[in-house]
């Protein structure tokens, strides 16, 4: 009989095969890399966010690797719902359950994206509503607000039969709030946590902010500790699964997310350094810690940190 854990975990109404879910921006941008990235070991795999209207983003350079992490302005760049349906009209073949992410800047705007998402086959639908530096869209057009994001969620449900996420922000003082207004209104989840900031580095030899927007969302590695104490604290009272996104690189920080509480565990800055590989490497690392310690399931460890 085999000893080896099982990494499987239910979510979103399927059986993932491990709870690595790529996060959105990272890859997602066609099918041949979604399945590049399932072929790599994801669980699930979500793409990058589009908008009702094509969007340039901003200018270059939009991504920098520093020590800790990583800073980053892209400015939601995506060919626009158009061309994302056409994109993503069969997803039969991916290898995985693909979550869609959708952005709008008013609520016309998400409801129209639910609405053009819904008879595709994504899995369930992500709404962030916490970048923090693109004008128009989420800290920036103060959609994580309780009461916009109260009236996104009721929007976007009103549209869509699928399960809805509703990504928060990364260091919030009402980030409880926020979360219960997401649940009042018919979210499915929560996915814990966006980028940090705005931050900034600067080139001393120009002067200038080395990102071409100057602001940017930090993750990595340094946006860890704030990752696992917001999905420790929403498991905790908000009672809906969370998908704990922020400095997963190893198959620890992995564990470290599920005992916070999480369900399903999001992977992006480290698929962005070191490829789609990640995947299996963390996946790998998480099997050999469980079975060290004797587990054979997640379902042993989810909330250990709880004390319950």
């Amino acid at each position: 009989m085999s000893t080896q854990p099982s990494l499987c975990t239910e979510i979103f109404g399927c059986t993932l095969k491990n709870p690595l879910i790529l996060a959105s921006g990272i890859l997602g941008t066609t099918r041949d890399i979604l399945k590049r990235v399932f072929s790599e070991g994801a669980g699930a795999a979500t793409i990058k966010s589009i908008s009702v209207n094509p969007r340039k983003g901003h200018n270059n350079p939009t991504v920098l690797n520093f020590g800790p992490g990583c800073i980053n302005a892209v400015g939601y760049s995506n060919p626009g719902v158009k061309k994302a349906v056409e994109e993503y009209s069969d997803l039969s073949g991916v290898g995985g359950p693909v979550i869609g992410s959708l952005i709008g800047s008013n609520i016309e705007e998400f409801a129209q994206m639910a609405a053009a998402f819904d008879p595709l086959g994504f899995a369930a639908l992500e709404i962030p509503v916490s970048c923090p530096h693109t004008p128009g869209f989420g800290k920036m057009a103060r959609q994580d607000d309780p009461d916009t994001i109260r009236e996104i969620v009721k929007a976007v449900c009103a549209h869509t039969s699928k399960p809805v996420f509703i990504k928060l922000p990364a260091a919030a003082n009402n980030m409880v709030e926020l979360a219960l207004a997401a649940k009042e209104a018919g979210a499915y989840g929560l996915t814990a946590v966006n980028t940090v900031g705005p931050g900034m580095l600067i080139n001393i030899e120009t002067g200038r902010p080395y990102l071409g927007f100057g602001i940017g969302g930090i993750s990595g590695p340094a946006l860890k500790p704030l990752a696992i104490a917001a999905t420790y604290q929403l498991s905790k009272e908000v009672g809906l699964p969370i998908i704990g996104t922020g400095g997963v690189s190893t198959g620890a920080d992995a564990i470290e997310m599920i005992m916070a509480g999480a369900t399903a565990v999001g992977v992006g800055t480290a698929v962005l350094s070191g490829g789609p590989s990640a995947f299996a490497q963390i996946a790998g690392e998480m099997t050999q810690i469980l079975a060290e310690k004797g587990v054979s399931s997640l379902k042993d460890v989810r909330g250990l940190a709880h004390g319950e």
